[in-house]
């Protein structure tokens, strides 16, 4: 369910429908049915399970802080500052990646300077389970 949540850049409607899924899949690993109206905290409490919003987050911060260590001549960090050409379709602009990330970063109080600890970042950006 979360195969490549690294570079996904969700937005509130997508988050919702991830969150109802895994809902309803932690509700059938417990034998319960939402008619038995028993709070979602309480089984992720019972389950000791994350808010998968909160893991994919966890995912695309760490697949961030091992690109911003890699060395500024790999592939992956020269197309991270890739500029592409041409215009974008009318309406509202869509989400990319970099602005998910500055929000990420932002939520969570976090800085660019603070990648370099590998052991630290993971620490901080671990999503934290009951």
């Amino acid at each position: 369910m979360m195969y490549g949540n690294d570079c996904w850049p969700i937005i509130k409607t997508q988050a919702r429908k991830l969150e109802s899924a895994e809902m309803r899949m932690l509700r059938w690993m417990c034998g319960h049915i939402r008619l038995d109206r028993i709070r979602n905290e309480l089984i992720r409490e019972r389950l000791e399970v994350a808010c998968i919003s909160d893991k994919v987050r966890e995912g695309r911060l760490r697949w961030f802080g091992h690109v911003r260590r890699r060395n500024r001549l790999t592939p992956v960090r020269r197309v991270e500052s890739l500029i592409v050409e041409g215009r974008r379709r009318r309406g509202r602009p869509r989400l990319i990646w970099d602005e998910q990330i500055r929000h990420d970063l932002s939520e969570l109080h976090l800085s660019e300077d603070m990648i370099g600890d590998r052991s630290s970042w993971r620490r901080r950006i671990k999503a934290k389970d009951f």
